[in-house]
């Protein structure tokens, strides 16, 4: 009997998240097609046995994992181009991001990764929406960020961003993030509702914001070593479950946010929805960025993203 092929799937967060189910269901389609020929393991999250959530990238990269996801901020040192999703406001809606991100911008994407990294991108869960929330007073407008230090992700546009919005921008990951919240160091921070939640950055922050600054999404990428070598009858399949996996983790992230939304609220934190005008100051802020975005990156990465 010959040896089964494993496949090791990993991320950054408990088996409870969408991101942990999707790989689940990944794995379960996998294992359903080809029985005892494959083998699946999981690790769900990675901070759980001492390493940073960065590490997912070489974790894979170098074939100890198979499979992982990560957001694509993570990956703008290597692939500069990503840095133009990482532009704020650049997407009002989750449909229009989602029909960019399964389209030609995440085609392009996709292909600007796999020609600097040795991954095979198959394609892009959400992160979504990031909002802020800070342990110091409700902020309203961008003037309210002045002097507050935030946490942002590894990407020279998100800390411009939040320059340009009056904060201190600190490039952290997210291990030492969570340390510097709870030990009160760190004034602000930005991420889904969600992953505020899970966590549970909600229990230190007394404030939180809709802001929508930045919509975020997290490649799914294989060692490209490995995948290539397999069979092509699964990693067709492969490609079939990922394809579902990421329509599943898009439905499940809507019901995260709700839940988020209500256990911020039981904490006894502050939800603020700036009104029209109020949000216009930090579109306003952070112009001067977007008018500079077309000289950076070219005019066909911003025609898929729609400027």
């Amino acid at each position: 009997m010959s040896k089964p092929i494993e496949i090791r799937m990993g991320g950054y967060g408990p088996a409870s998240t969408c991101f942990s189910k999707a790989l689940k269901l990944i794995g379960d389609r996998v294992e359903a097609r080809f029985g005892d020929a494959v083998k699946v393991r999981y690790v769900w999250n990675i901070m759980d046995l001492g390493y940073k959530a960065e590490d997912i990238l070489w974790l894979v990269e170098s074939g100890v994992l198979s499979v992982g996801y990560q957001s694509s901020s993570y990956l703008t040192d290597r692939v500069p181009e990503l840095g133009v999703v990482d532009l704020p406001f650049v997407f009002s809606r989750n449909e229009e991001a989602r029909g960019a991100m399964d389209g030609a911008l995440g085609a392009w994407l996709a292909q600007k990764i796999e020609e600097k990294v040795d991954y095979r991108i198959l394609g892009w869960f959400e992160n979504g929406f990031r909002q802020i929330s800070n342990r110091l007073r409700p902020v309203r407008t961008a003037a309210d960020l002045a002097g507050m230090s935030i946490r942002t992700l590894p990407s020279e546009v998100q800390a411009r961003t939040f320059a340009l919005l009056g904060a201190t921008p600190l490039r952290l990951d997210l291990t030492e993030a969570i340390a510097r919240i709870k030990a009160g160091t760190l004034d602000a921070q930005e991420n889904p509702l969600a992953n505020t939640v899970t966590y549970r950055v909600h229990e230190f922050h007394p404030f939180h914001t809709i802001t929508n600054h930045f919509y975020v999404s997290r490649p799914v990428f294989f060692c490209r070593a490995q995948y290539d070598a397999w069979p092509t009858d699964l990693q067709q399949k492969m490609r079939e479950a990922v394809a579902e996996a990421v329509a599943a983790q898009r439905v499940m992230t809507g019901e995260e946010d709700d839940d988020a939304r209500k256990a911020i609220a039981s904490s006894g934190a502050e939800l603020i929805t700036p009104t029209a005008a109020e949000h216009a100051t930090f579109v306003d802020a952070v112009a001067p960025l977007l008018a500079d975005a077309r000289d950076t990156y070219g005019a066909e990465a911003m025609r898929l993203v729609g400027r």
